[in-house]
């Protein structure tokens, strides 16, 4: 599909998996930029019912679609145990050069408060400054409220600016644009980034391959 898209072909791509897609998407993002061309995203869940159905279907592809909208990949290549982890998102701080960690518990099921209490756990094991907790269902007010008391981030180099130690967002806060709040100066540092790429006409690439391949014949 990059190459297709260099050389300014029309291009469909098929995959099974939410996390084959989102490398995909990054993928295309970062070699092209705003030079990339609009193209449609058929299979992604849209809305809520498209969401609920996807996690009834399996569970593992819910959890990786979900992390995918914000940013993070998945702790684990496949099921199994998560020790409380499903993702990850790993941020550069530009002034210090160190790397800040934010972890991620996925819910598509029935969610209590008691899960809020085992990812605080897990926030402290992992000495990770933030954690997310994302799920489809509407948490409760005892749910928030255990979540508010995780306190807030505060990074030394900006103390007049705080950062909910423990988010929750459901599905539908994501659908309407609501993000994992975390200081502006970290940067994304999660994917590997795709190398960027200049778009050529058709006409041009099979010139330059042309001549790629008479070259060596030249030099003998």
């Amino acid at each position: 599909m990059a190459v297709a898209e260099r050389l300014k072909r029309r291009w469909l791509g098929i995959d099974v998996t939410y996390l084959a897609i989102d490398l995909i998407r990054k993928r295309l993002k970062d070699s092209f930029g705003n030079e990339l061309a609009d193209y449609e995203e058929i299979g992604i869940p849209q809305d809520l019912p498209s969401a609920e159905r996807l996690f009834q279907l399996n569970p593992f592809q819910y959890e990786c679609w979900v992390l995918s909208t914000v940013g993070a990949r998945t702790a684990r290549e496949k099921r199994g145990a998560d020790r409380g982890i499903d993702g990850v998102m790993n941020l550069r701080d530009e002034y210090s050069g160190e790397y800040r960690k934010i972890i991620l518990q996925v819910k598509g099921g029935h969610v209590t408060v008691s899960q809020i209490r085992d990812l605080k756990g897990v926030l402290e094991r992992e000495k990770a400054e933030l954690g997310a907790f994302l799920t489809l269902k509407r948490p409760t007010r005892q749910m928030r409220q255990e979540a508010d008391a995780a306190g807030s981030f505060i990074d030394e180099q900006f103390p007049q600016q705080r950062f909910p130690r423990l988010q929750v967002l459901t599905v539908e806060d994501i659908f309407n644009g609501k993000r994992i709040a975390f200081p502006s100066w970290w940067s994304q540092d999660t994917f590997k980034k795709g190398e960027r790429r200049r778009k050529n006409n058709p006409e041009e690439a099979q010139n330059n391959l042309l001549k790629e391949l008479q070259e060596p014949y030249h030099s003998q």
